[in-house]
């Protein structure tokens, strides 16, 4: 059965119900005061937008966004720890026929700077234990090419009788410089694909330099050698396959050497090399 509630007074040109004065609503029936309450109470809601409300598409870790000029925004986040989900813009949104292409655009933006904030504290995760790993190894190959630089140098300074000698420990300087540089170009290459993947996920401005990681740690990686990822794989049409490192001691060495015959060639000893 329906119900009728009387009304005191009319709804006004917003179509809310005016409060009553206060000897007014004690005469009331209880049940037409809590009526007439709900009715006041919902028409002072603010009347939301056709557009859909975009919140239930925000990342969870999203605070606020702030506008910028040019239409840009700045967008706020609770700090990553890199071990959450990759942020991906959810795929219901899309296809939501509520959303606005500007809605579309600002959730789009909100999760590539997501993505990158993600990435580096993803990047300071994987890349910790590695370069804990590399600081020996760097430490090990820069005291083996100082080695191998010296006992080249001593050369200068050994009598002839010495060479034979001298020219043994070379060799052996320059077995231990290449074990060095492998492992070093090993680890480095372990660095330099974390730090792509960290690129690829960031966007300008964002990139996490494995140096600041580093520091953060405690280590000064200021003068590691790390190259970009495809300076570490096989060359195309090469019959041997040097890593940077490697490449350039093997380019030492061999400088080293021809100095060597050289200096034989001239002193007619071509039996010392």
């Amino acid at each position: 059965m329906t119900r009728t509630i009387p009304l005191l007074h009319p709804l006004d040109d917003r179509g809310r119900l005016p409060r009553p004065l206060a000897d007014e609503t004690s005469r009331l029936p209880k049940d037409v005061r809590d009526a007439a309450d709900a009715l006041a109470a919902a028409s002072a809601k603010p009347v939301l937008s056709s557009a859909a409300d975009i919140a239930r598409y925000c990342h969870p870790h999203y605070l606020r966004a702030e506008p910028m000029a040019f239409g840009s925004a700045t967008f706020y986040f609770r700090a990553f720890t890199g071990r959450e989900p990759r942020p991906e813009m959810p795929r219901e949104a899309w296809s939501d026929p509520a959303l606005t292409r500007e809605q579309r655009r600002e959730l789009d933006g909100q999760y590539t700077v997501a993505e990158s904030l993600w990435s580096q504290g993803r990047l300071r995760i994987q890349a910790a234990p590695v370069l804990h790993r590399a600081a020996p190894l760097w430490q090990a190959w820069k005291e083996a090419e100082a080695l191998l630089r010296e006992t080249f140098e001593a050369f200068r300074h050994s009598p002839d009788g010495m060479w034979r000698a001298q020219l043994l420990r070379l060799t052996e300087a320059e077995q231990s410089a290449l074990e060095a540089a492998r492992a070093w170009d090993t680890v480095a290459e372990e660095l330099s694909l974390l730090a792509a993947e960290q690129r690829r996920a960031a966007t300008e401005g964002h990139e996490l330099e494995l140096t600041t990681v580093a520091a953060e740690l405690g280590l000064d990686a200021s003068g590691w050698v790390i190259h970009w990822p495809d300076d570490y794989s096989p060359r195309p049409y090469s019959w041997e396959h040097q890593t940077p490192v490697v490449r350039a001691l093997t380019t030492e060495i061999e400088q080293q050497r021809k100095r060597l015959k050289e200096v034989a060639r001239l002193a007619g000893d071509s039996h010392t090399i």
